[in-house]
């Protein structure tokens, strides 16, 4: 039934929903994901030997940037003014994990500027890296954490096998 889709009007059709008459509230998002390479891939980013230059900070720069045209991607988006973004990374021995915080004060959340961030920030891993790992694999993109709003707070149980970030 369409009435159960907030992205839908009543006959069926896509449309943006009504966020004018919500209280404008703190709201945060927190989106993780993992770039799968191998050890030696890991490691020439670890050292700084990557041709392309610093692997991390762009990628960094990469995702701050995406946060913020979140709305131009996805189409029933609504535009945020986004508050802050941090992206930072952990490198493993076969693989990066890449964590985007969004805040904002807005009406509505930031979990899809976090997810996008964090995708995008992945997606300039691989493109550095590509000449030298053909391999590599994007994975696990998840939402972490959600506070703020009328539903409250959402935080992801980890998998007994995933480390804290």
């Amino acid at each position: 039934m369409a009435s159960e889709f907030t992205h839908l009007d009543p006959l069926g059709r896509a449309r943006m929903v009504d966020v004018t008459a919500k209280e404008s509230t703190h709201r945060r998002a927190v989106a993780r994901c993992r770039v799968f390479m191998t050890q030696e891939t890991a490691g020439k980013i670890a050292s700084g030997a990557i041709t392309k230059g610093d692997v991390l900070a762009v990628a960094r720069v990469a995702g701050i940037q995406a946060s913020k045209q979140t709305p131009n991607l996805l189409p029933l988006c609504h535009p945020l003014l986004v508050g802050s973004v941090y992206v930072n990374f952990r490198l493993e021995d076969t693989y990066v994990e890449v964590e985007a915080q969004v805040d904002t004060i807005d009406r509505t959340g930031v979990e899809m500027e976090a997810l996008t961030a964090c995708a995008i920030a992945a997606l300039t891993v691989y493109d550095m890296c590509k000449s030298v790992d053909r391999t590599m694999t994007i994975g696990e993109l998840t939402l972490w954490e959600k506070t703020g709003g009328r539903s409250g707070t959402y935080r992801r149980a980890p998998r007994a096998d995933e480390a804290p970030f």
